[in-house]
Parts: C-alpha cells; sequence; structure tokens
C-alpha cells in the first residue's frame, strides 16, 4: 500500500511516499481503507520535534533517538471504510463507514489503517462526506473535553483564543450548542469564517488584546496556550475558569495552584479518546449544530506541501489529504 513515511526528524522534506505492507487486523481489530485524513498543527510538531522538552525528550525516547523507529507513518485522524474484521470484533462489519481517531500510534497518512474496535471509532455521521468526516474527530474531541470543564451554563461569556483552527472552529460551535455568548480571537483574515461558524464577537488579536480591554468571561479557553497566564486569569469573573489547550510546564504548575486557592479554575490536562464522545458529536453533526472547516485540500503525495502550509499559521479550520475513494 502507498504510504508517507516519516524518516527523520525535521521540515516537512522528511516525509516520503513509499510503498508500505499493508497490515492484517489482529482478532479484536478493523483494518480501514482510509478515504481522508487531516494535517494537524499537532503532526507538524511531532514531525519536527519542535516541542518544549518536557514533551520532546520523551516522545524522542520512546519513537527513537536518531529518528523515528518505532513510530514511522504520522497523522491522528481519519474517515474511511472497513474492509475487514477479526474474528472477535462484534461492534462493526464489513462496508461500515467509520471516522477514527488513531491514537498515539498515529498511522493516518496510509491506504490503510487497523484500529482496535474498542479504540475512538464511530459510523460516520450521514450528512458528512468522508473529507469532511475526517475533520471532525480531534478537533471536535478536543474541544469537547475542555469545554466540558468549564461547565458552560446558557448565557455565560466564553471567549475563544486561537480559534480559527481544527479545534477552535468546533469549540465556538459547541459554546453556542451549550448557550453561551462566544467571543473568538485569531487573526483578521480569519475573523469572517469565525462568524460564520456561530461566533457572536470576533478580536483581532494583532489590534487588541483581550485581556486588557476590560472585559471579564466566565470561561476563557486558549487553544493555542499563548495568552499571558496572569492576565488572562483577571479576565475571569469571579468564578469563572481557564481551560489551557496547549500549556507550558509553568502554565500547568500556577493552574494547580490557582485552583487550589482561589475560586477560579485551571485545566490544563488532555483530552482522552472515547468513542462514545464521538458518537455525542456525530449526533450533534446529523442534529445541524456542527459543521466542518476545510480550507484546503492535499492529495496524499503532497503531505509534505500540506505541512508547510499548516506551518504558515495561516490555516483556517482543517487541512485534508484525499487518501482514496
Amino acid at each position: 500500500m502507498k504510504a508517507i513515511v516519516w524518516t527523520k526528524y525535521g521540515p516537512p522534506d522528511v516525509l516520503q511516499l513509499r510503498e508500505v505492507e499493508k497490515p492484517t487486523p489482529q482478532d479484536n481489530e478493523v483494518l480501514i481503507r482510509t478515504v481522508a485524513a487531516t494535517v494537524t498543527a499537532g503532526d507538524c510538531e511531532v514531525r519536527s520535534l519542535k516541542l518544549p522538552l518536557w514533551l520532546g525528550l520523551p516522545l524522542r525516547i520512546y519513537v527513537g533517538i536518531q529518528k523515528p523507529k518505532r513510530l514511522t507513518i504520522l497523522g491522528q485522524e481519519l474517515a474511511g471504510e472497513i474492509e475487514a474484521v477479526g474474528k472477535n470484533v462484534t461492534k462493526f462489519k464489513k462496508g461500515d463507514a467509520i471516522f477514527a481517531v488513531t491514537g498515539f500510534g498515529m498511522g493516518a497518512y496510509a491506504e490503510y489503517k487497523c484500529l482496535p474496535e474498542d479504540g475512538a471509532l464511530a459510523i460516520k455521521p450521514t450528512s458528512l462526506s468522508d473529507e469532511e468526516a475526517a475533520t471532525i474527530p480531534v478537533g471536535g474531541l478536543e474541544a469537547l473535553h475542555f469545554l466540558r470543564k468549564g461547565n458552560i451554563q446558557r448565557g455565560q461569556k466564553v471567549l475563544i483564543n486561537g480559534a480559527g483552527g481544527s479545534i477552535g472552529t468546533i469549540a465556538i460551535q459547541l459554546a453556542k450548542h451549550f448557550g453561551a455568548d462566544v467571543t473568538a480571537v485569531d487573526s483578521a483574515e480569519k475573523l469572517e469564517m469565525l462568524r460564520s461558524v456561530g461566533a457572536d464577537n470576533v478580536i483581532d488579536y494583532t489590534q487588541e488584546d483581550f485581556t486588557k480591554n476590560g472585559e471579564r468571561y466566565d470561561v476563557i479557553f486558549d487553544v493555542v496556550g499563548k495568552s499571558p497566564f496572569s492576565r488572562s486569569i483577571r479576565s475571569l469573573t469571579h468564578s469563572g475558569c481557564y481551560l489551557i489547550g496547549n500549556p507550558s510546564l509553568s502554565k500547568k504548575f500556577w493552574g494547580a495552584w490557582i485552583s487550589k486557592r482561589s475560586s477560579k479554575k485551571v485545566a490544563t490536562d488532555a483530552a482522552g479518546h472515547r468513542a462514545e464522545d464521538l458518537i455525542f458529536l456525530k449526533e450533534l453533526i446529523e442534529a445541524g449544530k456542527i459543521k466542518s472547516v476545510i480550507d484546503r485540500r492535499y492529495p496524499l503525495e503532497q503531505i509534505p506541501v500540506a505541512h508547510r502550509y499548516v506551518e504558515t499559521g495561516r490555516k483556517m479550520g482543517n487541512v485534508v489529504i484525499a487518501i482514496g475513494q
């Protein structure tokens, strides 16, 4: 089968199109013929290993000190069709259209992928194409995880910083579903798109610092982890919640301290990937509450080009990879 193989740590050109062995499902696994995948900012960070030491060092130890060995195909989410099932599989059958998170094993940049039936996979929403469905799992599960931590109540004010990517665009729609008044922060060229997915207010971060405008929010969700910690805390209401999607070690430490010493709460823990949460998102999609946002599409062999584009930071929503039909 064709796959994009990760040959070493570095720039997008370390990703090479190669023929590799097609996987065979184990007894508890399904074999998925991948139709679409995505390129996320997380894929780019792992590829280059441009991560904080406390994250990058354990990853290098696990994957390979000098070059990737244990993990050689990137890609965190996909949509496709089940081609075969292991003998113990009961939840899925051949021909099912699914969408899924591949987990730490990654592997979505390939024509086929095996996943355990009890992993984070579910029947694809009927209202979405495979390309649209592939954009939902990672961003959707991350957004759902953090907004649930915020315990949003109807009428509350929610601000989402870095709202223009795969997590933020779904977070806006989920926050609206939960009844919030949503302010979305990103660059100027993304503001109209943010309004189109439901943002009540938008802020161009190059023109206005939300931590200095005097507004107070019940929930601040910093998707990119770049908002100043102390000023963000001061921008919360008395019992507000600060959600940090990509926290530094210091923000994790101070977040725990604030949560213990004040009425304000800080959440920094990463999302788990559960099939029941994918099913919840599927139901919202089919009810018309969530839609996919696709910026660009690339064929499998152009994944290095897609990585270069994602690293510019200009991505609106998602970048999709078309793998098969």
